[in-house]
């Protein structure tokens, strides 16, 4: 299989959130959230996975969309984690400039995808 930019980055950033999953549950002892942001932050890949077995041109974009959607998620369970200060400031922007990333390359996707009908 061909893999995008897209599928790579959102599958290293779901390692990634993996790894956080970890690093929340056993240092910081924080186990809601961290379960939270583990479902979002790697079902952003799983959709853009998903989106590559797609039946059709709009169920393709759908898939897209609802990792956007995911994206959209995590990024709200980073801004609990930082506010509350559970993270640092440097944590949140770190994992933020890395979906900051994905979204954008998903709305590009999606926006060609639409031109392309």
């Amino acid at each position: 299989m061909n893999k995008s930019v897209t599928h790579q980055k959102s599958k290293a950033f779901a390692v990634r959130i993996i790894r956080f999953y970890k690093y929340l549950t056993e240092e910081k002892h924080e186990f809601v959230l961290a379960k939270q942001i583990l479902r979002s932050g790697t079902s952003i890949g799983a959709n853009v996975r998903e989106s590559y077995s797609a039946q059709s041109k709009a169920d393709f974009i759908s898939k897209l969309h609802i990792a956007l959607k995911e994206a959209d998620e995590t990024l709200y369970w980073l801004e609990l984690l930082v506010e509350s200060e559970i993270i640092t400031q440097s944590e949140f922007d770190s994992l933020a400039a890395d979906l900051k990333e994905i979204s954008a390359l998903l709305v590009s996707s999606i926006k060609t995808s639409k031109g392309n009908k």
